[in-house]
């Protein structure tokens, strides 16, 4: 007790010191209660910028990760004193204390709270930012939503075309001016001849690049992919199509570098310029999944069942909502940086949600006919059939009730319905071509391209990529980077379980050391299996029994290391016990019954593979035992599964444990009058001659009696090889009937005679009445023989078939 004591306080010292070292890195709380005050103002008030909230919420976030931190301050402390106050027991609730117990306990008690002190603060301060946040993202949602509802003028209202048209012309027309105003500045002008010879170089080559690249790249691809259609061809033709997109794109970059070098631009025409870039990239990422998506030809399987007229309309309709992201991008930097009116923003972008509108109309009904070209006649639709058909509808729908909603005046609401679509059916087309992208590296290794829409290893990748592509789907319908923040922070905390907080880090270490000692395991196996088992003087089913033994041992010892090194606290698995044992006591019987037959099997082994054994009727050789079951081949090559229990409570015969020796008996008859004296020396030099019957002990004939129709008698000898019984049986019958034929010895067979009781019936005359008429029940008329039961030849009456032995022979 005192040694327990006395290492309770080393420990409680070491954690103590931990503790101080850590104190140091304490949070400042005064500046947080500042802070926490500013916020709640900012709060309350509900006045802020989107921009300053964002920005609080951003502090906000901080801090409240900094309080996470705090909270696992003196942990070992906590946990040493923890354990010291369990080792001194439960207080006595009678009775008094001993003086020295109830001070170290009181002491304990004052140095637990004040190592839990800042842990509390911790916690209350986290729980401070944490409310503040939850206040803040719900303001930003409330005015996210206001403004989708918010109403706007009308951008099909003629009144407002003059003014839209009249400040796009305004601003083209002031950015001409300050390219002039610039030209007409002798430093812009020394800029410019400086940076000409580089400006005219990154300008040729940018529009080589957007002109001709993108040509050049499909051009490429269809030389590698046309020749034959293989997995190593399609990679390779993919990989070089992604220069349909980083070309044209890395030339509209030098396009703007070139325009920024000459020092010409003023600040309207660099803010067009810089937008190029990114609507560029939309522009040739579309046209690219518009090629990838309608091909224009038919090598290969296409991705849509689609005419090659279709394909075109596809591929057209796929490049205008390209050309649509393209010019919305310069346009909203545009109106941001000229501070346009909704209206004239509304009349502008309006025609361009027209345009996008039509174009997914199309598509949607190009994936209508695909999803009826797919479809077989009279079959239900399955579930890639079904989802296809809803996306087709939503896409049509969707944009519709957008630009029904944009042209009434809620134009923000309008605005949320067609370019988000538009971003979704990219990302889709996306999610296709990564899972034909995933099929073909399947193929590339597995080299099984017939099999590759079976497999299941795509199916799991591409849930995969479908479920990291959900954040992105987020963003596209307007949810904000702090929101997917928010809920991985959510995510990353984990939840409890009771006492014991369970993270996705914790679930990933336990999946690591898991898999870790699984394989330590199936090494462990392989190499008892190989190089340690064969060594001994164990039999084979000795020697799986050992390996599959210590198969399972290793992994519940592998679940219970990861249980531990997740750091889940294994009482805490109690409640699954309970609930465990519960489900065995009324539904799981009969496997845990087979479970712990199994085992009893492998530790006892009455049977092993390769025995010949006999069980329930079932006759054949062993060939695997598992845990819950047997699996028995039979002598016409069928599989048996058998389940463990009927071995432990069931007749189980083993013809071969131990050793093949059995005994083999060959019944024989032969006629009455036969010397029995010869018939038992033939068939002891019959059984003696076969190879396979041990001499000691020597063979036996039995004279085992008279039966009905024969002298019974029976050769037993012993084999030295029992799964060969057939084989001699065969021989020693051969043999036998060879020498009883020589020696004049028949074998009988059985005989019966047919005795009628009158005979004379067959030969009388039989004549009908002359007047016929239902004939009374009574004794037989004298003018008609009436034959009894088993009278017609081949036929037995009762009392008539020999065994009575009443002159039947």
């Amino acid at each position: 007790m005192r040694l327990l004591r006395f290492l309770a306080f080393c420990l409680v010292l070491v954690a103590g010191l931990a503790g101080t070292v850590s104190a140091q890195d304490a949070p400042d709380y005064e500046s947080w209660e500042a802070a926490a005050r500013r916020a709640e103002a900012a709060v309350e008030t509900a006045q802020a910028s989107d921009a300053a909230l964002e920005q609080l919420r951003g502090q906000l976030a901080e801090r409240r990760e900094e309080f996470r931190a705090a909270q696992q301050t003196n942990s070992a402390a906590i946990a040493a004193v923890t354990a010291q106050i369990a080792a001194l027991g439960p207080k006595p609730a009678e009775g008094e204390e001993a003086p020295e117990t109830a001070r170290q306990r009181a002491e304990l008690n004052t140095r637990l709270n004040d190592l839990k002190a800042p842990v509390q603060r911790a916690e209350v301060a986290y729980s401070r930012a944490d409310a503040l946040i939850q206040q803040i993202d719900r303001i930003m949602r409330e005015r996210q939503a206001t403004q989708l509802l918010e109403v706007s003028p009308s951008p099909i209202n003629p009144v407002n075309w003059p003014p839209a048209v009249e400040a796009l012309v305004q601003y083209v027309y002031r950015t001409g001016l300050d390219v002039q105003e610039n030209w007409q500045k002798d430093t812009r002008r020394a800029v410019y001849q400086r940076n000409l010879p580089v400006s005219v170089g990154l300008l040729l080559l940018a529009i080589v690049l957007v002109l001709r690249g993108r040509h050049w790249v499909e051009l490429l691809v269809t030389t590698i992919q046309k020749p034959s259609r293989t997995a190593e061809r399609w990679l390779a033709g993919f990989v070089m199509s992604l220069g349909q997109i980083v070309l044209p794109v890395v030339g509209l970059i030098l396009l703007t570098l070139a325009a920024t070098l000459t020092g010409l631009l003023g600040t309207r025409g660099d803010v067009l310029m810089q937008s190029i870039p990114a609507g560029g990239f939309a522009f040739f990422a579309a046209r690219w999944l518009g090629g990838r998506m309608f091909p224009r030809d038919e090598q290969g399987e296409p991705l849509l069942a689609l005419s090659p007229a279709q394909r075109i309309e596809g591929r057209f309709h796929a490049s205008l909502l390209g050309f649509v992201l393209l010019l919305n991008a310069p346009l909203e930097a545009i109106a941001a940086q000229a501070e346009w009116s909704p209206v004239i923003v509304n009349v502008l972008t309006f025609p361009l949600m027209v345009v996008a509108a039509v174009s997914m109309v199309r598509l949607g009904r190009l994936l209508m006919r695909h999803n009826r070209a797919g479809a077989g006649e009279g079959a239900d639709p399955d579930f890639r059939a079904r989802v296809v058909a809803l996306l087709s509808r939503a896409i049509i729908i969707v944009p519709v009730v957008g630009i029904a909603l944009a042209s009434v005046g809620y134009f923000n609401a309008g605005r949320a319905l067609v370019f988000p679509p538009v971003a979704t059916l990219m990302l889709l087309g996306l999610l296709v071509v990564l899972q034909k992208l995933v099929q073909e590296i399947y193929v590339l290794f597995s080299r099984n391209r017939e099999g590759v829409n079976e497999a299941l290893t795509p199916v799991l990748v591409g849930f995969v990529l479908a479920m990291a592509s959900l954040p992105l789907f987020a963003l596209i319908w307007g949810a904000r980077r702090t929101d997917l923040s928010e809920i991985w922070d959510r995510f990353t905390a984990g939840f409890s379980v009771g006492e014991t907080r369970i993270s996705p880090t914790d679930f990933m270490t336990f999946i690591l050391v898991f898999g870790l000692c699984y394989l330590a395991t199936r090494l462990l196996q392989s190499a008892l299996r190989s190089q340690v088992l064969p060594k001994t003087r164990l039999d084979p089913g000795g020697q799986n029994a050992m390996t599959a033994g210590v198969g399972y041992i290793g992994i519940f010892a592998a679940g219970l290391i990861a249980v531990t090194s997740a750091g889940v606290d294994l009482s805490a698995l109690a409640f699954v016990a309970g609930a465990l044992s519960l489900g065995i006591g009324f539904g799981l019987q009969n496997i845990v019954q087979n479970f712990v037959s199994g085992i009893i099997l492998l530790i006892e082994r009455p049977i092993a593979i390769g025995d010949w054994i006999e069980v329930n009727g079932q006759m054949g050789y062993v060939r695997d035992i598992s845990v819950r079951s047997t699996r028995i081949e039979t002598f016409d090559r069928t599989d048996v599964i058998v389940p463990n229990a009927d071995f432990v409570s069931g007749t189980v015969t083993n013809w071969t444990r131990g050793n093949l020796v059995g005994r083999i008996i060959v019944p024989v008859g032969v006629a009455y009058g036969s010397d029995t004296r010869q018939v038992e020396q033939i068939l002891r030099e019959v059984a003696e001659a076969q190879p396979m019957v041990l001499l000691n002990p020597a063979p036996f004939v039995l004279f085992k009696g008279f039966g009905a129709d024969s002298v019974d008698f029976e050769v037993r000898a012993i084999l030295r090889d029992v799964t060969s019984i057939l084989a001699v049986q065969t021989e020693m019958n051969h043999q036998i009937y060879e020498r009883f034929n020589a020696a004049g010895i028949q074998i009988p067979f059985a005989q019966r005679d047919i005795w009628l009781r009158n005979p004379e019936a067959l030969h009388a005359p039989v004549t009908p009445p002359a007047n016929p008429g239902p004939v009374a029940p009574g004794p037989a008329s004298s003018a008609t023989a009436m034959l009894d039961a088993g009278d017609l030849p081949g036929q037995e009456g009762p009392g008539q078939d020999g065994g009575d032995g009443d002159g039947d022979r």
